[in-house]
């Protein structure tokens, strides 16, 4: 039946366009017939009174007079649009459909597997090839063969809960030189293992992007709404604001009254289904939604625009507030702000010259601005550059490994190249031996050279080799200039000036002189704490260096 009416519906339509364009045609036809009756007339007139002082009478041109506003491409826009509605509702319609059976197919493998789990081994081994439960529509909903209920496809089975994921956003953005607050909804629906049926975006109006708590409430309740049209059972919808949570769980009272309709509306929401509970999560457990807010905002910060190359998009940066098209706009991961790619250029390159991490140039926003979306907008060598120094930070001076190959050098920590090689190694744990996460050479942790296969690591000391590799010419270095090696991250030590207490870059302790090492600032050694050639320098010297 409701075929029937949507193709009639859709005549209709039809036929109202084809009027309106006819009797467009039309008019236009009389126009031009009035226009040129009067150029005629205006023609012979101009004739009978060729005598006149006038030198030449002025053409008249009556194409655009008495002209009135031209209605009809405003009354075919409503058509179309009233016809791509519900073009787009058949849609969402045939969409629910096919979503609602697709998960009612899930919950009746769900719960064949749990009837296959439960067979005994004896009767699985005799008849299992033989057991079969075919797919039906509808399988998964309870039978009763005194009478036939109408279940939707989604009643859960036992146990089987849906969680609805809401997020709404209210940001400060411009469009063109304009600035303006917008808001935009996303909500997410999952079943109980997080397997996403429906997502969908909002565009929040002016009233309820007033604030970021009624932005957030109305996300929840178009959260519950969606919910209740898919007749979902037992539903958790998520909360990542502490303060939203205790409005909804009714342990703090609103107390301005937009906020008070909006959490009473949702407790009404929460009474339609036989189970509805809220529960707290933190934003990145919500990332997802928060992008499809995020999303709901940049729709309505946007504008076409023609160019050479056809139809695009453009959005004001509101850093440099031109408006630039939205392929060369960034979007930092953990909170979707979106920066021109000139003004994160200049942005990132000032916090790394500064030697700091760069972070969402976004007022009031900490969000961190991962290096390796940045080879977006900036030269690949600074980007690899500056996730190793990230990496080098990041590992602790007496964890660090670096592969002995020179035309590798790579950066790893003990634990994870150890796990790495465990992988191609037997016996890792007993062998200095390790495989190079980048070039994938062998070396030798404890010599730090390429793998010595040969000897051990004792005897390799003593070679020739070893006294020709890296380390062992710089132990050979440190000897003659009396340098000091630190026990505990090895790096080598020279003292320049000053007393013999030394502290390593690593934070150890020790003595220069012996390197017995220092507890709780004081020395565990018998030696001199300094040396006067050591303390006292020639000030012209100073004056050279």
């Amino acid at each position: 039946m409701a075929a029937i009416e949507d193709d009639e519906v859709s005549v209709i339509l039809e036929e109202q366009r084809e009027e309106i364009k006819a009797a467009k045609t039309l008019a236009q036809d009389h126009d031009l017939a009035f226009n040129l009756q009067m150029q005629e007339a205006l023609a012979v007139s101009r004739a009978a009174h060729t005598s006149s002082s006038s030198p030449e009478s002025p053409t008249l041109d009556f194409a655009g007079e008495d002209e009135g506003f031209d209605y009809t491409w405003l009354i075919l826009e409503d058509i179309a649009r009233v016809d791509q509605e519900r073009r787009d509702r058949e849609f969402g319609e045939q969409e629910m459909k096919r979503l609602k059976v697709d998960h009612d197919r899930r919950i009746h493998d769900q719960k064949f597997a749990k009837e296959i789990m439960n067979i005994p081994d004896a009767d699985w081994s005799k008849d299992g090839d033989f057991f079969q439960k075919p797919y039906s529509l509808g399988s998964s909903a309870p039978s009763s063969s005194s009478s036939v209920a109408k279940v939707s496809p989604f009643s859960a089975i036992e146990g089987e809960g849906f969680r609805v994921y809401c997020k709404g956003l209210v940001s400060e953005e411009m469009i063109g030189e304009t600035r303006v607050t917008v808001g935009g909804v996303g909500v997410a629906i999952c079943d109980s293992a997080d397997n996403l049926i429906w997502e969908v975006s909002k565009v929040l109006g002016a009233e309820e992007s007033k604030s970021s708590e009624i932005a957030e409430l109305e996300a929840i309740v178009h959260g519950l709404d969606e919910a209740f049209t898919f007749d979902l059972g037992r539903v958790t919808f998520f909360i990542d604001d502490f303060k939203l949570f205790n409005y909804v769980t009714g342990r703090v009272e609103p107390r301005q009254s937009v906020v008070a309709t909006l959490v009473n509306k949702v407790a009404l929401l929460q009474k339609k289904f036989p189970y509805c509970q809220p529960s707290l999560l933190t934003r990145n457990d919500v990332k997802f939604v928060f992008k499809l807010a995020r999303d709901a905002i940049v729709s309505q910060i946007k504008w076409p625009e023609e160019t050479s190359k056809g139809k695009t998009f453009k959005e004001t940066c509101v850093i440099c507030y031109e408006g630039i098209t939205v392929d060369k706009m960034f979007s930092v991961d953990a909170c979707f702000h979106r920066f021109c790619f000139s003004c994160m250029k200049q942005h990132v390159e000032v916090k790394l010259l500064g030697g700091k991490t760069a972070s969402c140039p976004s007022a009031g926003c900490n969000s961190e601005v991962k290096m390796d979306s940045c080879a977006k907008f900036l030269d690949p060598k600074l980007v690899e550059v500056m996730i190793q120094r990230k990496k080098e930070g990041s590992i602790d001076v007496t964890d660090k490994v670096y592969c002995p190959y020179p035309k590798c050098s790579a950066l790893m920590a003990k634990a994870e190249v150890l796990e790495y090689t465990k992988q191609y190694f037997v016996g890792t744990e007993q062998s200095a031996a390790r495989k190079c996460m980048k070039c994938g050479q062998f070396f030798c942790m404890q010599c730090q050279v390429p793998w010595h296969y040969k000897d051990t690591c004792e005897d390799f000391s003593k070679s020739k080799g070893y006294q020709n590799a890296g380390d062992g010419m710089l132990k050979s270095l440190a000897q003659s200039k009396r340098w000091r090696q630190c026990i505990r991250c090895n790096n080598m030590v020279e003292l320049a000036f000053g007393c013999y207490h030394i502290t390593c870059r690593c934070g150890y302790e020790f003595c220069y002189t012996c390197g017995a090492e220092w507890k709780k600032k004081k020395a565990t050694c018998a030696c001199p704490i300094w040396t006067e050639r050591n303390i006292i320098r020639d000030t012209n010297v100073n004056r050279r260096r």
